[in-house]
């Protein structure tokens, strides 16, 4: 059976950095991570990252690329669909969700308390920019 996917991130690429965020709450509250949320009744999972985007950081998202699927939370109770682009406009405001932000080149975030797996979806998320 195939689950559909009730969360949603997004790695944001300015040339050769990506944004990461540490949140401000739980679950996964001071690691480091990609900006996202959960899926709102009726919504995709390219609107929710685009919302997601919009009240955390601010930013108006284009393009959104799916890179992969990744079970996350307690018991893997989400289902979270991660999407890449280096299209976006805007200011970082960040919300009260948000304790940090930074740019951050993918390879130099293994020295980050980061939450699970996110090295792998970097790797995967700068091949769709970058190639292997």
């Amino acid at each position: 059976m195939t689950r559909t996917p009730n969360a949603a991130s997004v790695a944001l690429f300015a040339g050769d950095e990506v944004l990461l965020i540490q949140r401000a709450r739980a679950p996964f509250s001071g690691l480091w991570t990609l900006p996202g949320g959960r899926l709102e009744p009726g919504e995709t999972a390219a609107q929710c990252a685009a919302r997601e985007i919009g009240e955390e950081l601010g930013l108006r998202v284009g393009r959104l690329r799916p890179v992969m699927q990744l079970p996350v939370g307690d018991a893997r109770a989400y289902l979270l669909q991660v999407f890449a682009t280096d299209t976006f406009d805007g200011e970082i405001a960040p919300s009260d969700e948000i304790a940090a932000w930074r740019w951050v080149r993918p390879d130099l975030a293994a020295g980050l308390a980061t939450t699970p797996r996110l090295h792998e979806v970097l790797a995967r998320a700068t091949e769709l920019f970058n190639g292997p």
